[in-house]
């Protein structure tokens, strides 16, 4: 029996704008999850159900205006900015629906620029960042910018560079949105890899329904709240189940 670690844990956590003001709004309300190392998890929920929100606290972007947040066990409140943004360089890997790739640089320099923050070696980096760029497919294309590659070519290389500095968690936002079915699959193949192949604990926060599917774990959120958890379709051996992206 595998040794089970929560690397995610989230209790009663409260987001709210505006504090004191007669327009003060409440995004989230008392959100509690749990997420265990390892795991391949989607958090659904139509536009305005508090996803995004709950990304941003996930990935140490934002603090809850209350509630406890642990991040591999540690108590994020606790944290200085400076080790907040120490924390986010280790420990998570951010994907967009907008890539955020630089244009004025090839895609071997994108995946190269978190390890130039964290200090890395010129020539680590590269080597690196062409290893990850043959792991995602795009060993050919590395020194193309990205205004010469296609949508999925651009998301794999920003999931490339989400790995740049070997990170526990991907958390991935909206990921196949601006792409279409069929590489929108190719791409979320691509983090089933990463999880099973790899071990990267990953969270896919989308409004998918197919997308949420081919996870380990779905959970519903609306209206700023957790509304029901269930398992996915995707199980250790099954990489090609589920619906398509």
């Amino acid at each position: 029996m595998r040794d089970i670690k929560k690397i995610i844990e989230l209790k009663d956590i409260c987001k709210r704008y505006f504090i004191g003001m007669p327009n003060e709004l409440e995004v989230l309300h008392k959100v509690s999850i749990s997420i265990e190392e390892g795991e391949l998890v989607a958090i659904v929920g139509e536009s305005g159900s508090g996803k995004s929100t709950l990304m941003n606290i996930i990935g140490a972007l934002d603090r809850p205006t209350e509630g406890t947040y642990l991040l591999g066990g540690v108590d994020v409140a606790e944290l200085s900015q400076n080790q907040l943004s120490h924390l986010r360089k280790g420990r998570v890997g951010f994907v967009f629906q907008t890539f955020n790739l630089v244009g004025r640089i090839t895609a071997r320099a994108n995946v190269e620029m978190p390890m130039t923050y964290a200090r890395v070696s010129k020539r680590e980096r590269a080597e690196r960042a062409e290893r990850l760029l043959e792991l995602v497919g795009m060993g050919d294309r590395s020194r193309h910018k990205p205004n010469e590659l296609s949508g999925g070519q651009k998301q794999r290389t920003a999931i490339a560079r989400a790995m740049a500095n070997d990170p526990d968690i991907i958390l991935a936002d909206e990921p196949t949105g601006a792409l279409d079915s069929e590489t929108g699959r190719m791409v979320m193949d691509l983090f089933i890899d990463l999880n099973k192949s790899h071990g990267k604990t990953v969270i896919i926060v989308t409004h998918s329904q197919a997308l949420a599917e081919r996870t380990d774990r779905i959970i519903t959120l609306k209206d700023g709240e957790v509304t029901g958890e269930r398992m996915g379709s995707l199980r250790p051996g099954m990489a090609n189940a589920g619906g398509r992206a």
